[in-house]
C-alpha cells in the first residue's frame, strides 16, 4: 500500500522491514493497570468467597479487555503522534477512574465504574475511526467495533443503575457479548463483518506488549507480598514466607519467559496470520494466564498474613487454582502458537489436583512450599529438556 501524508502521520509504518518499539506513552498507560491489579487483588482478599471470586474474575476480564483493545490501537496508530498520545492519556485517566471504583463496583460506585469503562471503550473506538485515513480498512473495522461497544455500553450502564444483586448478571451478559464479538468478526448491519486478514498487526510489538502486562501482574504480586511482609513485622517465619512467595513468582516468570514467551514472539513476528494469532493466543488465551498470576498473589498475601494457620476452602482453592490456571493457560497458548503440548505442565496440573484433599489440613506455609517446589522443579526440568534438544540439533 502506498503511503500518504495522513497515513505517515497517524499510522505506524508497515512492511519494508519496519519493526515497532514499545513507546514511553504506552508504558505510561500501563502504569494505571499496576494500580488496577492491586485494587483487584485487595478486593478478593476482602471478600474471600465464591461470589467474591466470581465478581473479581468478571472485573479482571473487563480490565484486560480495556487494556488489550488499547494495545491493538497502539499497534496500528503512531503513539508519537500528538493526537494518539492525547488519546492514550485520556484512556489512562478513564482506566484510573474505573480502577479506583473497583472496591465499590458492585455497591455504590457501580455507575462510576461503568461510565469510566464505557467512556474508554466507546471514546477510543470513535477516535480510532476518525483517525484512520479515508478509505483505509481500519476505518470500517473500528466502525464495526464501535457499534458493538455502544450496544454493550447500554448494558454496562443499565447494570450500574440496577439493583446490586442484578448487576452481576447484567454485566456478565455485557461482557459475554464483548468476548464473542471478536470471534465472530463484529458483524454489523450495512457494514458487514471483519476478517482477521484485516488485522495487519506488527506481531513482535504485540507480543512484547502482552509480555509487558504479564510483568505488571508479576510485579504487583511481589509488591503486595513485600508490603504485607513489612507490615507483619519481618520475623523469621515471615521472612521465610516472603522468600517462598518470591520464589513462586520467579518460577512463574521462568515458565512464561524462558520458553513460551520467546518462541511465541518469534512465531507471531513472521506469521502470515499474525492477526489471528494475536486474537486467539494473546487477546483470549492470556486471560487465564493473568488470572492465575493474580490468584497466586492473593495466595501469597494469605500466606504472609497467617503463615502457620490452615487456609479455608476458598483460600486453598486460590493457592492451588492460581498456578493450575496459569499452567492451563500456557498449555493452550503453546498449542495455539506452536502446535506443541507440554507433558510436564499437564502432569504438574494433575499433581496440584492431587494436593486438594490435604490443602485445608496443613499450614499455609507448608501448602505454598509444596506448590512452589513443584513450580521450580517444572521450570528447571523444562530448561534441562530444552538445552538437551538444542545440543541434539547442533551436534553433527
Amino acid at each position: 500500500m502506498s503511503a500518504t501524508p495522513a497515513r505517515s502521520r497517524r499510522l505506524r509504518p508497515r512492511g519494508d522491514g519496519a519493526r515497532q518499539q514499545t513507546t514511553s506513552i504506552e508504558l505510561f498507560f500501563d502504569l494505571v493497570f499496576v494500580f488496577a491489579i492491586t485494587r483487584l487483588s485487595q478486593l478478593v482478599l476482602h471478600d474471600l468467597t465464591v461470589h467474591g471470586l466470581v465478581r473479581a474474575g468478571l472485573l479482571l476480564v473487563v480490565l484486560w479487555w480495556a487494556w488489550i483493545y488499547t494495545t491493538w490501537l497502539a499497534n496500528w496508530f503512531e503513539p508519537e503522534s500528538t493526537t494518539v498520545r492525547l488519546l492514550l492519556m485520556g484512556g489512562a485517566l478513564a482506566a484510573l477512574l474505573a480502577a479506583a471504583a473497583i472496591p465499590g463496583a458492585f455497591a455504590n460506585h457501580g455507575l462510576l465504574f461503568a461510565l469510566a469503562y464505557v467512556g474508554l471503550q466507546v471514546g477510543r473506538n470513535v477516535a480510532a475511526m476518525l483517525l484512520a485515513p479515508a478509505g483505509h480498512h481500519l476505518r470500517m473495522t473500528f466502525a464495526r467495533v464501535l457499534s458493538w461497544s455502544v450496544l454493550t455500553g447500554v448494558l454496562w450502564i443499565a447494570g450500574a443503575v440496577a439493583d446490586p444483586h442484578q448487576r452481576v448478571i447484567i454485566w456478565a451478559a455485557a461482557l459475554a457479548i464483548e468476548l464473542i464479538a471478536p470471534a465472530v468478526g463484529y458483524p454489523t448491519p450495512f457494514l458487514g463483518r471483519s476478517r482477521t486478514e484485516d488485522y495487519d498487526i506488527e506481531g513482535g510489538h504485540f507480543a512484547e506488549r502482552c509480555e509487558g502486562f504479564v510483568i505488571i501482574a508479576l510485579g504487583e504480586s511481589i509488591a503486595v507480598a513485600g508490603a504485607t511482609a513489612a507490615g507483619a513485622g519481618l520475623d523469621a517465619t515471615t521472612v521465610c514466607a516472603l522468600t517462598l512467595a518470591f520464589l513462586g513468582t520467579a518460577a512463574l516468570w521462568w515458565l512464561y519467559f524462558d520458553t513460551v514467551g520467546d518462541q511465541s514472539r518469534q512465531v507471531i513476528s513472521v506469521s502470515e496470520q499474525a492477526g489471528r494469532l494475536a486474537r486467539d493466543a494473546y487477546t483470549y488465551i492470556h486471560i487465564p494466564i493473568v488470572a492465575g498470576i493474580i490468584a497466586v498473589a492473593v495466595g501469597d498475601d494469605l500466606l504472609l498474613a497467617h503463615p502457620t494457620d490452615q487456609l479455608g476452602a476458598v483460600g486453598a482453592a486460590t493457592v492451588l487454582g492460581g498456578p493450575a490456571l496459569f499452567l492451563l493457560g500456557e498449555i493452550l497458548f503453546r498449542v495455539r502458537v506452536t502446535g506443541t503440548i507440554s507433558a510436564g505442565r499437564l502432569l504438574c496440573v494433575g499433581a496440584l489436583a492431587l494436593i486438594v484433599p490435604i490443602s485445608t489440613h496443613i499450614s499455609a506455609i507448608a501448602l505454598i512450599g509444596i506448590v512452589t517446589a513443584m513450580l521450580i522443579a517444572l521450570a528447571l526440568s523444562e530448561q534441562s529438556i530444552g538445552r538437551r534438544a538444542v545440543r541434539a540439533i547442533s551436534s553433527p
